[in-house]
């Protein structure tokens, strides 16, 4: 059997899986520990994440996580890996930050700074004890070193010339409508975590892992991949520079969302598998302590909470606004007339129902009675309408807007808005499941 296969032993495949692994390391150690953070390129974080990925899949196949000797070492490989995917994602938003074209961006920037300090920090802090580790592990410490040169930033004073139009809104208009509300439900369904203002260490321990996990961040992360996919696949294909300037302001939205998600995702996954639940075992307790000397839990927590699942949830929120603007510029608009609830009129059920309805899809409804007109989606002002309704005896009321939600409603009046009667709820169609 070929040699590259079979017959090189273990100690010389760790020099191998190792080298450039430790040629990073090196690298990063021989700028001290207080250097700026302009050596931490893209570049050098794309190289640690492929080496350390490398070498860590090498020492699991070799039962690292098994081994006492070995142990540490696999664990810094991972903190490594897993910390420089915070890094890239990080810097990738600071490189691209001026072409999201988000408002209010001041502190975000500033605390940007911050967690980029931080990832920094840690890894150089991590680069010299990986290095003694290989010594004592009897690994090969690479001679040969890298230069600045090597990693260079993605930035240059150039652009290439714009020449691709974009726009096609014709063939947009289904996905536009499409994204802008999955942007919608996206934000509605980050309220679970409720994360309004910052919080403090021990409110930060409450919340992780067993509200804030990376379970569910990574659950968001892939609904916000998708709406980003969606949108450069049937929206706009080309850039952030010119074009329709609204859209390219959403995309910045859940584009930097995206971003912060992966950070989050990554420091969750390295504080709960590596740091937070390290198991009963004397040398995974004994191997927690050393990596917490290095790595601060407390700061890495801060950074994946108070700057990344913080501003996460801020731009959402601030996103909500356009992404209602641009819905209600491209939806299909329509218009039907359906009778009031049976008996006992728009109380609270069916108002809640119609609300729902609207909110579901996201787009601009209203419920017209005569000359007056109130907001669909509010289930105040459908109780408002309904109480002039029953004044005026009306039997019957005119819904307009997005042709979706008109839809939906259309069927929720043929069962009576989902009551009988007596204001009994009734089963509803198959539908509308998304209202129980």
């Amino acid at each position: 059997m070929n040699e590259q296969f079979s017959d090189i032993s273990f100690s010389k495949k760790v020099d191998i899986y190792s080298e450039d692994f430790l040629k990073c390391c090196v690298y990063i150690k021989s700028f001290g520990i207080n250097t700026d953070n302009f050596i931490f390129t893209k570049k050098l974080y794309s190289m640690l994440i492929a080496n350390s990925q490398l070498l860590e899949d090498f020492l699991d196949f070799h039962g690292a996580k098994n081994n006492k000797n070995w142990f540490f070492y696999r664990e810094l490989t991972a903190a490594i890996r897993h910390i420089s995917l915070a890094g890239y994602s990080q810097q990738h938003i600071s490189n691209r930050l001026l072409f999201y074209d988000l408002d209010d961006i001041d502190d975000f920037q500033m605390e940007g700074e911050n967690a980029t300090r931080f990832i920094t920090y840690t890894l150089m802090k991590l680069a010299p004890v990986i290095v003694a580790e290989a010594q004592q592990l009897q690994i090969t410490i690479p001679k040969a070193n890298y230069t600045q040169h090597c990693f260079p930033g993605v930035l240059s004073g150039e652009m290439l010339e714009f020449d691709i139009d974009d726009e096609n809104i014709d063939q947009q208009e289904k996905n536009i409508v499409k994204i802008a509300s999955e942007f919608l439900k996206v934000a509605k369904d980050l309220d679970q975590f409720g994360i309004y203002q910052k919080c403090s260490n021990d409110e930060i321990q409450q919340m992780v892992p067993l509200k804030v996990n990376e379970v569910e961040i990574r659950r968001f992360e892939m609904l916000v991949h998708n709406l980003q996919s969606s949108f450069d696949s049937y929206v706009i294909h080309g850039g952030y520079r010119y074009g329709n300037r609204k859209l390219k302001q959403l995309r910045g939205h859940f584009s930097v969302v995206f971003h912060l998600l992966q950070i989050i995702g990554r420091l969750l996954h390295f504080y709960e598998r590596h740091i937070h639940e390290v198991g009963y075992k004397e040398i995974c307790i004994n191997v927690k302590n050393k990596l917490v000397q290095h790595i601060d839990p407390d700061q890495m927590m801060d950074v994946a909470i108070n700057y990344g699942l913080y501003y996460a949830y801020k731009f959402l929120t601030d996103g909500k606004n356009l992404a209602k603007e641009i819905l209600n510029q491209y939806i299909e608009r329509g218009s039907i007339c359906v009778g009031i609830p049976v008996t006992r009129g728009f109380h609270a059920r069916p108002s809640l129902m119609v609300a729902k309805i609207v909110e579901h899809y996201g787009g601009q409804v209203e419920m017209c009675i005569g000359g007056d007109r109130f907001d669909a989606s509010s289930v105040l002002d459908i109780q408002w309408a309904g109480g002039k309704i029953q004044k005026e005896n009306i039997t019957q009321v005119v819904f307009e807007g997005d042709v979706r939600a008109i839809s939906d409603i259309k069927i929720l009046a043929s069962v009576n808005y989902g009551e009988d009667s007596m204001g009994k709820g009734i089963p509803l169609p198959d539908s509308l499941k998304y209202l129980r």
